[in-house]
């Protein structure tokens, strides 16, 4: 072999065995995200997912719809690695499903029910049809606790489970029912079309709100993923409060409302971001004496054992 051939041939194999860089596609880890329907909640994972903050922690980001009653399950199976209801999360737990809530987003609930023009007091929902995201659901919580306050049986309303927030907004608006429990800004989406906001229900009772939940198994096996997620979502927090007005032309577009009830549900959703990402213990607490209404929970069951935040980012 002549020299300079022969050089030429070292000189690809070289090039042949250096390692290739990873294309950015390649190096992102892939994660799924189960959410129910379109919800302002929600807005910290659409922010992240919108402005590019998942890819920018290395994370390639799929969003399915699922009902939240198949989540838990679905999160055990693999299919989700995360969903966002934490009072799903822990009624599932204590039942005994190895889940663990990593991240907290909210301090409080919107939850608001709204009606026809034709209840004018609460004896005037009986016998009605009422419209909320799903048995044993928050708004279901939240619309038993109120008859209750207002003395009246369970069995005197009609449930109706439509499997997220935008269908029961969707039900009221067609007066397939008299009332629904909607968050905003379907609220004022409503207000806009005739109905009333007849009670607040979010103070009537401690249940938690949205977060970030995901298996012991995940925590486990793929602790950083799950780090760089929580990273993400808080990322979008902070995008959500430092850009007003373009978060509620995201609102705007997204749930096709007007800018002022854009702007109002902007304001509602910045006002109850947790401030460290961490579940206040007199919440979950408070939640298990919700659940105890429904089925034999330990007295002595600490809810402290399905939560994890040691893997908020440091400084938050």
């Amino acid at each position: 072999m002549r020299p300079k051939n022969f050089l030429t041939t070292i000189a690809l194999t070289l090039v042949l065995c250096i390692p290739r860089p990873a294309s950015p596609a390649e190096s992102l880890q892939k994660i799924r995200i189960g959410f129910p329907s379109l919800a302002f909640s929600y807005m910290p994972f659409y922010a992240a997912q919108e402005k590019g903050l998942l890819k920018k922690a290395g994370l390639e980001a799929e969003y399915i719809q699922m009902r939240t009653g198949i989540q838990p399950q679905a999160v055990i199976n693999g299919n989700i690695n995360f969903f966002p209801s934490v009072s799903t999360a822990l009624s599932a737990a204590v039942s005994g499903l190895p889940l663990v809530v990593v991240l907290n987003l909210y301090n409080g609930t919107p939850w608001i029910l709204v009606t026809n023009k034709e209840i004018n007091k609460p004896q005037d929902l009986i016998g009605k049809k009422l419209a909320i995201s799903g048995i044993l659901t928050s708004p279901h919580y939240f619309m038993l606790a109120g008859l209750r306050k207002w003395e009246i049986p369970e069995k005197d309303v009609a449930f109706i489970s439509t499997g997220g927030t935008a269908s029961s907004f969707a039900a009221l608006a067609s007066n397939q029912v008299a009332g629904a429990v909607l968050s905003p800004p379907f609220d004022d989406k409503a207000v806009s079309l005739g109905f009333k906001k007849f009670m607040f229900l979010g103070d009537l009772v401690d249940i938690p709100y949205v977060g970030l939940i995901t298996s012991l198994a995940e925590v486990k096996n793929n602790r950083d993923r799950v780090q760089k997620t929580i990273a993400a979502i808080m990322d979008g927090v902070s995008w959500l409060r430092a850009n007003r007005s373009e978060s509620a032309k995201m609102i705007a577009d997204k749930f096709r409302v007007t800018a002022g009830e854009a702007e109002r549900t902007h304001e509602t959703m910045v006002s109850m971001f947790s401030k460290d990402g961490r579940l206040n213990l007199k919440v979950a607490r408070g939640y298990m004496e919700v659940l105890r209404q429904e089925r034999p929970v330990p007295q002595d069951i600490d809810p402290q054992k399905f939560l994890d935040f040691s893997m908020l980012p440091a400084g938050r």
